[in-house]
C-alpha cells in the first residue's frame, strides 16, 4: 500500500549518470505487499459487516432507544413511493441514490448500504464476510508486529519513518513541491513522506487493531480496559469506520503519486529494491 522503509543505500552500478541504488530490503517488500492484500480483503469484507448494521453510534451501547447516532445509510420511500438512499451524517441527511443504500438498475435495485461491487461476498453474507475479515485482520496484526519489532532492531524506525527536527521545518518547502509535482528522487524520503508514513505505520495501523479488538467481547472479556480506552464498543465502531476512510483517502492518494513520481522506478525499488537516482544535471534537465 505504501513505499516503506529504505534499508539500504549502497550503490550497484551508475549508467548514465543515474544511480542505482538497493533502496528496499527484502522484509521490507514483503510486509509492504502482505499489507496491500490483507487491507484490500479488510475493506471489502469489512463493508459486508457494515451494511448487516448501517449506522454508526457514540458510546457503549445502541438501538432505538438510545440518541447517539452519528451515521446512518438508510432508505425513504417518497410521497410518489420511490425508494430513495439517504445517508445522514450528525443530524443532516444527504440523497445518496444510485451509490449508497440505494444503488444498481432502475429494474434491478440493490438495496445495501454499500453495493455489492464493493463487498466481499457480493451477495450479502455476514457470516462469510466475518470470516474473511478476521482471517485478512489476523494476518495485517501480525504482520505489523514482525515490521514493528524489527524496525526497533535495525533502525528503521528512528531513520527513515520519524521525521527529524530538519524534515518538520522543511514541510512547507517538501509540500510546495509536491503539489508543483517536483519530485527528488533521492536516498531518502523528505518530511511530508516520512510524517505521512508515520501517521499510517504508528497511528491508524494500531488504531485499527485495538478498535478492532474492542469490538470483539471475547477480547473484551480477556482485555476490559479495552473499552474504557474507547469509551464503549460503539465509539471503537465509529473510529474503525472513520480510520478506514482515512486510509482509503491515503491510498488513492499514494497511488496518484506513485504515477506522478514515476511508476516503473517506484515499482520497481518494491519488488526489486532496485530506485534509480538521477544526477543533477538531469533533474535540472526534466525541470526538476
Amino acid at each position: 500500500m505504501m513505499a516503506a522503509a529504505i534499508n539500504s543505500t549502497t550503490p550497484e552500478t551508475d549508467i548514465s549518470q543515474a544511480l542505482i541504488i538497493r533502496r528496499h530490503g527484502l522484509a521490507t517488500r514483503l510486509t509492504h505487499w502482505l499489507w496491500a492484500l490483507a487491507l484490500f480483503f479488510l475493506l471489502l469484507s469489512g463493508l459486508q459487516i457494515f451494511n448487516a448494521h448501517p449506522t454508526l453510534y457514540l458510546g457503549q451501547q445502541s438501538g432505538f432507544a438510545f440518541d447517539n447516532g452519528v451515521l446512518s445509510i438508510s432508505a425513504a420511500r417518497t410521497q410518489d413511493g420511490e425508494v430513495r438512499g439517504v445517508t445522514t451524517l450528525l443530524g443532516r441527511g444527504v440523497d445518496t441514490t444510485g451509490v449508497l443504500r440505494v444503488s444498481g438498475a432502475a429494474d434491478r435495485r440493490d438495496y445495501r448500504a454499500f453495493p455489492a461491487w464493493l463487498t466481499v461476498p457480493s451477495y450479502q453474507d455476514l457470516a462469510t464476510g466475518r470470516v474473511i475479515h478476521f482471517f485478512f485482520a489476523w494476518l495485517f496484526a501480525t504482520v505489523f508486529l514482525v515490521w514493528l519489532v524489527a524496525s526497533l532492531i535495525n533502525g528503521h524506525l528512528w531513520r527513515d519513518i520519524l521525521p527529524s527536527a530538519s524534515d518538520i521545518s522543511g514541510l512547507p518547502r517538501s509540500f510546495v513541491n509536491h503539489v508543483r509535482f517536483r519530485f527528488d528522487h533521492g536516498r531518502s524520503y523528505n518530511g511530508l513522506q516520512k510524517l505521512s508514513y508515520a501517521a499510517v505505520l504508528l497511528v491508524f495501523f494500531p488504531l485499527m487493531i485495538l478498535t478492532g479488538l474492542t469490538m470483539s467481547p471475547g477480547m473484551d472479556a480477556a482485555w476490559p480496559w479495552l473499552i474504557d480506552v474507547f469509551a464503549g464498543r460503539q465509539t471503537a465502531r465509529t473510529i474503525h469506520f472513520v480510520v478506514m476512510l482515512l486510509l482509503v483517502g491515503f491510498f488513492a492518494i499514494h497511488i496518484f503519486m506513485v504515477f506522478a513520481a514515476g511508476p516503473i522506478n517506484e515499482l520497481r525499488s518494491m519488488i526489486t529494491g532496485r530506485y534509480r537516482i538521477d544526477s543533477e544535471a538531469q533533474r535540472k534537465e526534466a525541470g526538476q
